[in-house]
């Protein structure tokens, strides 16, 4: 059967919609991980107001609240001893305000590529009635693999680059389920796509393929606005930044102080403290040469992908760029073992991030003074006052506390509304106005 089928048999939980019996178009970006994923989020966050006046939306207030509604969604338990604000009913709210969204709404989170069948069913239909369409970036696996042990090691992981890898491709990925590991929970691109097109016809799941060369991630965005039916015009790509990835000698020296730190110290805490600081200073430094496979494991990787490729060329999904770009590349730069280099570049890389630290400690103590604004007029004060409510971390705190109730998370609904809903949010026609999907379109190579 089909999930085109199996679409045509599910009725969709009825759920509020704005006045007049709009239905809304959502598209849920749901991953993969470093596929992208940061530099579209920051691609639509920053140009937040551009998309809006071309009929865009994004649910929330801030890119952490798909974050959080995503760990609820999840059913990801918060420790604690993390003093951030609950997230139960975080995806009810993000959701509902969805729904308002008067033409398109954009929903994006890599992590969603992590859900199981239920909470993939529980997030399409609790979508509904809007149109739902769900959009996956995917990459080719030569180059997504070091830049996944990376990010494991940005995330307090403690393997060595060629071990970590040994485990991903000789034990998890011949093992029956190989979704229980964390690797293939987000990474296992044909399973995902199955349990997420179960309940929605397979043209409206979208695979949105990385470009390799040229300026991929201009290109990128080119493919994904195609995607969501906006000029990428319409949008300052250099206001976005992607997730900015480390020199080998960077990522080695942040594994080897993995291993140093006491486990006593929460996840929580690392990832404000340790991993924000440290990237923020050695990602500005200059690389000399990324990370690449070794020579063992490329017949391998090429084998893989002919086996998405082929898989992605039988589904009847909706495929954005060249399927050729998932083939991994022969590496221009020799292999190099990141536990063999030379201490002196190691040194180096933690001179700086000690510097870094030391420096975020002493902004936490003293942050820099803000200049005062000045009053303006009636329009602007009350523009100044309604944000300020937004970004009161007091405010925010204590709505995310209370939100356990069903009726605050209805008021945020609202709220959101209200606040997230000025004039360049209103319905538009003409040349920048969103295109349905369905109308016949080229994704640019």
């Amino acid at each position: 059967m089909t999930s085109g089928e199996r679409a045509g048999q599910v009725l969709a939980a009825p759920q509020s919609r704005p006045a007049g019996g709009g239905r809304p178009r959502i598209y849920l970006h749901i991953g993969e991980p470093k596929a992208g994923t940061t530099f579209l989020q920051q691609a639509m966050w920053r140009n937040r107001a551009r998309l809006a006046a071309r009929g865009v939306v994004l649910p929330g207030h801030y890119p952490e609240d798909h974050f959080r509604a995503c760990q609820d969604l999840r059913g990801i338990p918060k420790l604690a001893s993390d003093p951030a604000a609950s997230w139960i009913g975080e995806w009810e709210i993000l959701a509902g305000q969805a729904r308002w969204a008067p033409e398109v709404a954009v929903i994006s989170h890599e992590l969603f590529a992590a859900c199981d069948a239920d909470q993939a069913d529980r997030a399409v239909r609790s979508l509904q009635p809007a149109e739902v369409h769900i959009v996956l970036t995917v990459r080719d696996l030569g180059s997504l693999l070091p830049a996944e042990w990376q990010e494991t090691v940005k995330n307090r992981n403690t393997l060595e680059w060629e071990k970590w890898l040994g485990g991903v491709i000789d034990i998890e990925s011949v093992s029956a389920s190989r979704r229980q590991w964390k690797f293939w929970k987000v990474h296992d691109t044909l399973a995902i796509l199955d349990l997420w097109s179960r309940l929605i016809p397979p043209g409206q799941v979208h695979v949105v393929i990385l470009p390799q060369r040229g300026s991929p991630e201009a290109r990128l965005w080119e493919r994904f606005a195609s995607v969501i039916g906006v000029d990428p015009g319409c949008v300052d790509l250099s206001l976005a930044r992607s997730n900015s990835s480390l020199g080998v000698p960077e990522i080695e020296f942040l594994r080897r102080l993995n291993r140093a730190i006491p486990e006593e110290m929460p996840d929580w805490f690392y990832m404000r403290n340790i991993k924000d600081i440290t990237q923020r200073t050695l990602g500005g430094r200059p690389h000399q040469g990324p990370l690449v496979l070794p020579a063992g494991r490329r017949a391998w990787a090429r084998e893989q992908a002919r086996i998405l490729v082929d898989g992605l060329l039988d589904a009847k999904f909706d495929i954005v760029g060249d399927v050729s770009e998932l083939l991994p590349r022969p590496p221009a730069e020799p292999y190099v073992r990141p536990a063999d280099l030379p201490v002196d570049q190691l040194l180096d890389a933690a001179v700086e991030a000690a510097a870094g630290l030391a420096m975020g400690h002493y902004r936490r103590k003293f942050p820099p003074r803000r200049q005062r604004q000045r009053l303006g007029g009636p329009r602007q004060m009350a523009s100044r006052l309604k944000w300020s409510m937004v970004t009161s971390p007091r405010i925010k705190h204590a709505l995310r506390e209370a939100s356990r109730v069903s009726a605050v998370r209805y008021l945020r609904i609202i709220a959101w509304r209200l606040i997230e809903r000025p004039v360049h949010h209103r319905r538009r026609s003409g040349p920048g106005a969103p295109q349905n999907p369905a109308v016949a379109r080229r994704a640019p190579d």
